[in-house]
């Protein structure tokens, strides 16, 4: 290598590379912060107003008051409460799936799975205080809006776990679509009774609903007469 080349890197400044450090996000403009900072101004009135008037009384005029935003500015996001709504439930289920695949990373087997997979989604009910509270005030509604597109990717995912655990032999070769379809459908219902008590007890419910899965009635645990949640 010639003298000149040499002196040339010599001043060129040393820069460790290390594989798996995380690429820091590209900094948003101030426009697209605007939009970012809009939107979830809408949701979180949204939730409010669902909460305290029900989805049935609620009207766009409601949510658009709450913002303190323009009406025009609330129809560059969505066209109806419907929408907002639905937006809402995929948020729930955008936050909730990584936890769901940290569950299943993190479990050994079919069992452990639906324990943590229960646990983490009664916890995050009874811990969310906005959608705590949007869901108590509208069970029906949060019960049958399951056809969003984030929420079915997410029981695509569930039923793709199910699915795995078929083909390694840790269960039995039966339906996963059924079988996924009465775990969501368990979670559910025994989650919207769970937030209608005043002692909310997400291990409680997840102990219950994983034995009802993996055991079926017979296994369920026994209440006893001073349990706390035998009586509402």
């Amino acid at each position: 290598m010639s003298d000149a080349k040499e002196e040339l890197l010599s001043k060129v400044p040393l820069v460790s590379f290390d594989p798996l450090a995380t690429p820091k996000p590209k900094p948003r403009g101030k426009r697209e912060q605007t939009k970012l900072n809009n939107r979830e101004a809408i949701l979180n009135s949204a939730r409010e107003v669902f909460a305290e008037l029900g989805y049935g009384a609620t009207t766009v005029r409601d949510i658009i008051r709450k913002t303190g935003l323009a009406s025009g500015t609330f129809y560059n996001y969505f066209k109806s409460k419907e929408e907002v709504f639905e937006a809402i439930m995929d948020d729930g289920m955008r936050r909730i799936r990584p936890r769901l695949k940290a569950d299943r990373i993190r479990s050994r087997n079919f069992e452990e799975f639906i324990r943590n997979a229960y646990t983490t989604y009664f916890d995050y009910m009874a811990t969310d205080r906005h959608t705590f509270e949007m869901i108590r005030g509208n069970r029906t509604w949060f019960r049958v809006r399951m056809d969003t597109a984030e929420i079915l990717a997410g029981l695509e995912e569930i039923q793709e776990y199910i699915e795995e655990d078929i083909r390694d032999g840790n269960l039995p070769q039966v339906d996963s679509e059924y079988l996924m379809a009465a775990v969501v459908g368990i979670a559910t219902e025994i989650g919207d009774r769970m937030i209608l008590r005043d002692k909310i007890e997400p291990k409680v419910a997840a102990e219950f609903a994983t034995s009802l899965v993996l055991k079926g009635f017979t296994g369920l645990p026994l209440l006893s007469p001073e349990s706390s949640h035998a009586k509402r």
